[in-house]
């Protein structure tokens, strides 16, 4: 097998590829047509920046205590247990869809409880792919684990967007795309049932303790390199992970196109999103400056896109937004798995979802509002400059506390 997919030699880890894998399709379908049901209710830009920021403000505020979590009960059962709960309310929400009962309370509301469950599922799901492999599989398992998310993302917003514009581009037919997602559940759940408990790399059981969040923030207080991964992780977070309510406002109010063409960009973003996470699997170990790279190019090429005059030339920039974005995304995943220790890694974990994820309910209202109010145009400028402050934050406080007393020796120079 060649070295950019060695880990799926491993039994497990290809199980649990397979049904992640199916699963991840549903998840794109269902957030493309989650975007279309917002705007078919009313919703707006401002709907749109409200509904994901209210399905990421969970991962901001329970992320510690869900990281403590996975790092005390069997990782296994958390995500098996959220992601039923996940498939639950995405078979409500579906349900309300089809029958014409979805509000855009009921969608909001929902997304809300959806994101609890996501909350508690990440940490747990992320520091899993450690008890699949061993340590030398490390980085190419969790680069793999990420291209197959990426690779779905070719499949899945295509599709919902062909199938909502085959039922009508209504309400009713996103209903039934967001079914599918929650029966796409089962393959995920089904592979994590599968899997040989004998050969997974579990570390000792220890007991929950209150200060498990403590001991997670004190661990990072003396990793200036963690530390420069979460920086750059919330900027790109808050600035940068919103760019699925500024391509829907570009699509429908720059250039007035349909579900067809929303869809199609979202395929096109899978394209470049894809090749981050294989030129990861490449290599042994993403180092620091790559991460700082991908930020800045993200940075500039979301101005880029700012400025396309045109459909075409919009959706020619949309695969290099999704190349440099989860290039970044990918290589600072790896690095917190790599780097922390392996009885802190779902603390960490979790910390690093906050930073990335938690950090979209804090720009998607701006964002949404500049969108619908001044353009989406000065939105996606306005994006490009707040991932370039990060940047300069973020090294400015590495370069700071770099000094051999402060740095731990594993951490390489920037």
């Amino acid at each position: 097998m060649t070295p950019i997919l060695s880990a799926l030699g491993n039994r497990n880890f290809r199980i649990y590829a397979v049904g992640g894998f199916i699963s991840n399709v549903g998840t794109w379908m269902q957030s493309t047509a989650m975007s279309w049901l917002v705007l078919q209710v009313g919703g707006g830009g401002s709907g749109l920046g409200a509904a994901i920021a209210l399905q990421m403000l969970p991962t901001l505020v329970l992320s510690p205590w869900a990281g403590a979590l996975a790092d005390s009960l069997p990782k296994r059962t958390v995500i098996v247990g959220s992601q039923a709960v996940m498939a639950t309310f995405s078979a409500i929400l579906g349900v309300l869809a089809v029958t014409g009962m979805a509000g855009l309370w009921q969608v909001l509301m929902l997304n809300l409880l959806f994101g609890i469950g996501r909350a508690v599922e990440t940490p747990a799901r992320l520091s899993f792919v450690s008890e699949l492999v061993d340590r030398h599989q490390m980085t190419n398992a969790v680069a793999l684990n990420s291209a197959s998310f990426h690779a779905s993302r070719l499949i899945g917003p295509g599709v919902a967007g062909l199938l909502i514009a085959a039922l009508g581009s209504g309400a009713s037919a996103t209903g039934w795309v967001i079914l599918a997602n929650a029966a796409t559940y089962g393959a995920s759940i089904g592979s994590l049932v599968l899997l040989d408990t004998r050969l997974l790399n579990k570390l000792p059981a220890r007991a929950h303790s209150r200060g498990a969040v403590g001991q997670g923030v004190r661990y990072l207080q003396r990793r200036p390199d963690l530390q420069l991964v979460l920086t750059l992780s919330f900027f790109v977070g808050m600035f940068g992970m919103n760019f699925t309510i500024l391509s829907a406002l570009m699509a429908t109010d720059e250039f007035g196109k349909g579900a067809r063409e929303f869809g199609i960009l979202g395929t096109l973003m899978a394209i470049g999103s894809l090749a981050g996470p294989v030129l990861t699997a490449r290599r042994p170990q993403p180092r620091l400056r790559r991460l700082v790279i991908a930020a800045s190019l993200f940075a500039g090429v979301q101005m880029l896109s700012a400025l396309a005059p045109t459909y075409p030339v919009y959706a020619a920039m949309v695969p290099l937004v999704g190349l440099t974005l989860y290039t970044f995304a990918t290589s600072a995943n790896v690095t917190v798995q790599i780097r922390a220790d392996p009885a802190m890694r779902g603390r960490v974990t979790s910390i690093y979802m906050m930073a990335l994820l938690g950090a979209v309910p804090l720009g998607a209202p701006i964002f949404g509002y500049i969108g619908q109010h001044a353009g989406p145009r000065w939105a996606l400028a306005a994006s490009a400059v707040g991932c370039s402050v990060g940047v300069l934050v973020g090294c400015s406080n590495y370069l700071r506390q770099r000094g051999p007393s402060r740095i731990v020796a594993e951490a390489p120079a920037l």
